[in-house]
């Protein structure tokens, strides 16, 4: 496979991707951050998959089922016929809670003829680092490793067990299935039992799509990012996670590897603002929750990331025994990024409180924590806002003042005065005030570079960096200002490669940067429209959208020339950001339609 042909199942507590060849190649149970139990996709021999392989004449087909995070692939040679639809049960329950058991099930549907297959089921648990061994008992097959000692994966069938493990050939005459199961069953599950937690996981998604607006334009990639940010999120705290993977390089070969299944504090908060959008509230108030229970009395060590279950250590480590993907070693665990200081953390943060604010004015409980958190970040800001950062791309090497971090500082100011309007809080407000323009002025005279013509990556820097486009999406500039307009022509004529953007072309702790990021070529898109180049503005968003995987999904990262997604999977940075495209092209639209009929 060269491209990252996967799709995603999950349930708000882990998840897993299957290839385009019905081949369950990674999954994290009982939930993303735990050690893996298949994880093919960072070592093709010895990281343990669970393969369905039909004869070589079977086409394959994959695709989600509509509006659902349920996954079907199809396997025909004309005459047989049969389906698997791999999903991760998620419903509500009579008590009003949800059902999001760390198990995934593998419905074979039956569909034509007498189709046949083999199973190659071959967990290797605890990523994979010591042996797993198989088991057959009455019931399931239980798998053990000698690496952690309380470890271990069930696999319920309606097929024989023996032959599952020996990869006999499957004659299908009827629908069965595959349950993976961290945890023993209670009650024995039938194809009876699994059909019904189908059809309820069905039913879950339907109605939450159902909540969803619609839009005029690009409502199916809208629809399937949404569900992709969803099965990002993480129900039991909140938080929400950068990618459901770990270790895939933003260059094949190279050693940009990073662990995303942690929360970053800034691309939770914009997936949340974006998730606010759509109407999804409840996201919205249980992430708002994740940061007040992460705050310390009114302290200042708010760190740019934490682990799903708000863990503050994220020691960083390396599995040397695993190749990597495509060989990309290392394969990493933990983020030593959690130790960084970013400064923008904070006027991220205050525009999600504030964006909650405005749109659920009248069922926020937590206005008090929230109005001490505001006075907390506005302490923090006015004390560290002229010092250097790491930046929004966590340079490892010294600290700069970065153009990003001083505008997310601005922001701060900006929404804490908002805030401050909205409790009623009017002595706050003058002192507040300048403070923001103190800030503001800094910007304009230290970030805006003549020679260039732009706002640069840091001050006194000759370099650009597309996160200044950001500046106009934040409010600190407008988007016909001739200093935003000639900002965006110059990135466009340094940092963009045949339509896809570069973070940055300067040279970084790990030499230059060779991929495009996908975020960054979206926020371009959103700038052109911003200044009047709608068309064009388009034109590059249909490209954009090309280079998807067959299912519509996005990495981190795309190789220029090959146009191959890299990095890590699936990117809720990407799929945010695309939403954001799509939903001013659909305003637009309608926009259009509505003076048409006027006229």
């Amino acid at each position: 496979m060269d491209n990252l042909n996967y799709g995603i199942i999950g349930n708000c507590r882990s998840a897993a991707l299957i290839s385009d060849t019905g081949s369950l190649d990674w999954c994290c149970l009982p939930q993303f951050d735990s050690t893996s139990v298949f994880a093919k996709l960072l070592d093709e021999q010895n990281g343990g998959s669970f393969e369905i392989q039909a004869k070589y004449n079977y086409e394959i087909h994959q695709e989600y089922h509509k509006n659902t995070a349920i996954l079907v692939t199809r396997y025909s040679d004309g005459e047989n016929t049969f389906e698997v639809h791999d999903f991760m049960p998620r419903y509500y329950k009579l008590n009003g809670k949800y059902n999001a058991r760390p198990e995934i099930v593998r419905y074979i549907k039956h569909i034509s003829g007498t189709p046949r297959f083999k199973v190659l089921y071959n967990p290797r648990l605890a990523y994979a680092q010591g042996q797993t061994t198989n088991h057959v008992k009455a019931n399931f097959i239980v798998s053990l490793t000698n690496k952690q000692k309380f470890d271990t994966l069930f696999l319920y069938t309606s097929f024989n067990k023996n032959r599952v493990l020996d990869g006999d050939e499957i004659v299908l005459k009827e629908d069965g299935y595959f349950l993976i199961c961290y945890n023993e069953k209670i009650l024995k599950p039938s194809t009876e039992k699994m059909s019904l937690e189908l059809e309820r996981t069905k039913i879950y998604w339907l109605d939450w799509v159902d909540r969803t607006p619609t839009y005029k334009q690009f409502n199916d990639e809208i629809m399937r990012s949404a569900i992709t940010l969803k099965m990002l999120t993480y129900d039991k705290t909140g938080a929400v996670l950068a990618a459901a993977t770990t270790s895939l390089p933003e260059t094949i070969g190279e050693v940009r590897n990073w662990d995303y299944r942690f929360c970053w504090i800034r691309d939770a908060s914009m997936v949340i603002k974006v998730v606010s959008e759509l109407g999804h509230k409840n996201s919205a108030k249980r992430y708002l929750q994740f940061i007040i229970d992460l705050m310390p009395e009114k302290d200042e060590k708010l760190q740019i990331m934490y682990g799903i279950n708000k863990q503050k250590t994220l020691t960083e480590k390396t599995l040397e025994h695993l190749d990597g993907y495509k060989g990309s070693k290392p394969v990493r665990i933990g983020n030593a990024a959690y130790k960084q200081k970013q400064n923008d953390i904070y006027g991220i943060l205050m525009d999600v409180i504030y964006e909650q604010l405005v749109k659920f004015s009248n069922d926020i409980e937590n206005g008090e924590e929230l109005w001490s958190i505001t006075k907390g970040i506005v302490w923090i800001v006015n004390k560290h806002w002229r010092e250097p950062d790491k930046g929004i791309w966590e340079f490892r090497g010294e600290d700069r003042h970065f153009t990003f971090s001083k505008v997310l500082c601005w922001v701060a100011l900006d929404r804490a005065i908002k805030v401050a309007r909205i409790f009623g809080k009017h002595r706050k407000i003058e002192k507040w005030t300048a403070l923001e323009q103190e800030i503001k002025e800094d910007i304009h005279e230290n970030a805006w570079n003549s020679n260039v013509n732009a706002f640069v990556q840091s001050y006194g820097s000759d370099h650009l960096d597309a996160s200044v486009l950001l500046m106009e999406s934040y409010g600190f500039i407008h988007a016909r200002d001739p200093k935003f307009v000639s900002t965006v022509r110059a990135i466009e004529e340094d940092l963009s490669n045949d339509g896809l953007l570069y973070r940055y072309k300067n040279k970084d702790d790990f030499g230059l940067p060779s991929s495009s990021f996908t975020i960054c070529t979206f926020w371009f898109i959103n700038s052109l429209f911003k200044i009047g180049e709608e068309e064009k503005a388009l034109a590059h968003f249909e490209r954009l959208l090309s280079y998807s995987n067959h299912l519509g999904l996005f990495s981190e990262d795309i190789d220029f020339k090959t146009k191959r997604l890299l990095g890590n999977f699936p990117q809720a940075y990407s799929h945010l950001a695309l939403i954001e495209c799509a939903i001013n092209f659909s305003r637009k639209k309608s926009e259009e339609k509505i003076l048409e009929s006027i006229s």
